[in-house]
């Protein structure tokens, strides 16, 4: 059963790593999570808090993972 999982975790790995849009979305993720972690959030209703909240999405910090 071991091999089964290893093989199928390897043939996975290879798929996503075939694709260029993998890499672009892996790197927007960790660009926007980087930037999420290092900034204060902006007050609530300027411009700067709407755009903030976009890159929330960016970096799936969404519902219960912003706590």
């Amino acid at each position: 059963m071991l091999d089964i999982n290893i093989y199928m975790t390897e043939y996975i790995l290879e798929l996503l790593e075939s694709q260029a849009w993998w890499v672009w979305a892996s790197a927007a993720i960790s660009a926007a999570s980087a930037f999420v972690a290092a900034t204060p959030t902006p007050a609530e209703g300027s411009r700067w808090s709407k755009v903030y909240k976009v890159i929330e999405v960016i970096a799936l910090n969404v519902f219960r993972a912003k706590d």
